[in-house]
């Protein structure tokens, strides 16, 4: 007899990534874009881009960071992209050798905005929903598109419920 599984938000299907693995996947991502070619800047996509665009800048020694702000979220469901701030013209110009990093691309909605104002730009992200992928250059890590990525910087210590019975 095929077990039911009570009745799950949809974010409930969760991929938690912990600070050790999110540091090792942004230096994987870092590897990975380190024989590209040379960059002039890095652009991180805030929020959720800033903790794997410091790591990547680290490590291939880019000591040129600014950020483009777009708010794509209303707590876990995606709402219509708004530009909060961008970054200096005169860094970026039309992203020639600029690396854009975002922690995750969903949907491709925040990537392809940010691709049309930055046309040139090499964009990399450490994970990737296949409705998402095509819109970067580079990433690390595939998800289920009905995975919800839970990140160090969205969670904390408590206790959870076992997936299936009693504890």
């Amino acid at each position: 007899m095929k077990k039911t599984q009570p009745d799950r938000l949809p974010h409930e299907k969760g991929f938690h990534i912990s600070w050790d693995q999110m540091h090792r996947d942004s230096r994987a991502l870092a590897w990975r874009l380190d024989v590209q070619r040379s960059w002039k800047g890095v652009l991180a996509v805030t929020r959720g881009g800033m903790i794997p665009a410091m790591i990547v800048s680290r490590e291939l020694d880019i000591r040129t960071v600014d950020t483009i702000s777009i708010k794509s979220y209303d707590h876990q469901k995606q709402a219509e992209a708004v530009i909060l701030k961008k970054p200096d013209p005169k860094l970026v110009g039309d992203g020639n050798d600029i690396l854009i990093i975002d922690d995750l691309v969903d949907t491709g909605k925040t990537l392809k905005i940010v691709k049309e104002i930055y046309p040139k730009a090499h964009f990399a992200t450490v994970y990737a929903k296949p409705k998402g992928k095509e819109m970067v250059d580079t990433y690390i890590t595939e998800v289920s598109q009905d995975t919800w990525i839970f990140f160090p910087w969205d969670m904390a210590l408590q206790y959870v419920a076992p997936y299936s019975g009693n504890d």
